[in-house]
């Protein structure tokens, strides 16, 4: 991924100093069970944990005449170890290297992609206790509805985010697996043992079966989570994207001091950060797709995985964690605008109540639902035309005044009815 969006913790990560710093650590735990079990003598897996290293330089300069990056890591390692090189590497193959890692390397991502999450919804639940009773109305076809509150919409995203640490949870539980079985699965050549001893050390689970490379559904599974997460992501900054609209104006993200919106036209105050949010869950749901094409592969494997697992998989963790850097940013520093809430709400000149009296009429009044509907969607029909307050027509219309009284009709345009039961959902979050 580019630095523009790459942020340090996951640039770390992914860097080639830490997978070669995990392949190395592999390679020394599986000379420490082997020696457990008596088959390298202890002495030689000693000095190789003295002597061992590697250099980045050194490994892309050998890969270049082998065409083969773990033996290339591993001519460089027994440069530096010497004579007990010869134990490393003992009957394992590539993927066991490559693939425990690969567990590894995921792992950590997800657990930093975990804490980033837990902030977004710190964030979310801070700005939904700010915004408690902040009356907005609510909007269904992109049309006026009937009033909610700015805080009970983050509380929508606070739930959602709850539900996207617990994906992410089972994810990261999904891919802490690893494999030493060797070159098909079957252990021909390695003692099952040391899978368990090299498994342990890393936090990781040994899988129960492999070929000669973990299955990849259980990295599509992780993709696919990522991608999800990032839809989330892409699905609130497009409402407050929305909500800043100039008609609308009822949010902003925040706009700081020196920042310009516009080479052309000095006024603009541009959602740039949200749309840049939404740009790149385009990149996270394509990359899914990439990694649910990497499961099916041949026989006890192929190696069409791996160049698309090189791209999509260190990409899509850092895309994330940079979206949501930036996405608990705007919701920290977002304006709220609860006066322009206050004036769209007034624009339909009162027809979001329009079903307060429909119910009035039908539970209250004893109305037939089709008769009520015909007398109140009249009078709601004669307002979107004419731009006429909805409530003064109703009260000029003798044959539904029929049924009310003028104190009837004041009590039907009430917000907070529409808010009682607010507080009851918000105890559900503890609030």
């Amino acid at each position: 991924m580019i630095d523009r969006y790459t942020l340090p913790e996951m640039k770390k990560i992914w860097s080639e100093e830490n997978k070669f710093s995990k392949w190395l650590d592999i390679e020394i735990l599986a000379c420490e069970a082997l020696a457990e079990l008596g088959q390298v003598p202890r002495e030689a897996v000693a000095e190789i944990k003295k002597k061992a290293g590697f250099d980045v330089r050194r490994i892309a300069e050998i890969e270049a005449v082998t065409n083969h990056d773990v033996i290339a890591f591993t001519t460089n390692v027994a440069e530096y170890v010497g004579d007990a090189a010869r134990y490393i590497h003992l009957g394992l193959t590539s993927s066991d290297v490559v693939d425990t890692a690969l567990s590894v390397l995921m792992r950590e991502a997800g657990l930093h992609l975990l804490e980033r999450l837990r902030q977004l919804r710190q964030a979310l639940l801070e700005k939904a206790g700010e915004h408690r009773k902040t009356v907005m109305i609510g909007r269904t076809h992109g049309i006026h509805a009937e009033p909610i509150t700015f805080g009970l919409k983050m509380l929508l995203w606070v739930a959602e985010t709850e539900r996207n640490i617990q994906r992410m949870e089972r994810a990261v539980e999904a891919i802490s697996v690893g494999k030493i079985s060797g070159a098909v699965g079957t252990y021909a050549n390695i003692d099952p043992r040391v899978e368990a001893y090299v498994c342990a050390r890393l936090g990781l689970k040994p899988a129960r079966v492999s070929t000669q490379v973990l299955q990849r559904d259980r990295h599509a599974e992780y993709l696919t989570t990522i991608a999800v997460i990032g839809s989330s992501l892409d699905k609130f900054a497009t409402e407050l994207r929305s909500l800043q609209r100039t008609d609308i104006l009822e949010v902003e993200e925040p706009f700081k001091k020196g920042q310009k919106g516009s080479s052309a036209m000095p006024h603009k105050r541009n959602p740039i950060t949200g749309e840049r949010i939404s740009g790149l869950a385009r990149l996270l749901r394509g990359n899914a797709l990439a990694a649910m094409e990497n499961v099916a592969l041949w026989n006890e494997r192929d190696i069409s995985h791996s160049s698309v697992e090189r791209v999509i998989i260190p990409d899509s963790t850092i895309i994330l964690d940079y979206m949501l850097v930036k996405l608990t940013g705007i919701i920290s520093g977002l304006m709220v605008y609860p006066e322009n809430m206050k004036r769209n709400i007034e624009r339909t000149r009162g027809l979001i109540f329009s079903q307060r009296v429909l119910l009035s009429l039908v539970e209250e009044k004893g109305l037939a639902r089709e008769r009520a509907y015909e007398l109140v969607q009249r009078n709601a029909m004669q307002s979107w035309r004419t731009g006429q307050n909805f409530r003064d027509l109703l009260l000029k219309d003798a044959e539904l005044m029929a049924h009310f009284s003028a104190e009837e009709i004041d009590r039907l345009f009430d917000y907070n009815y529409h808010l009682k039961h607010v507080d009851e959902i918000y105890k559900r979050f503890g609030l």
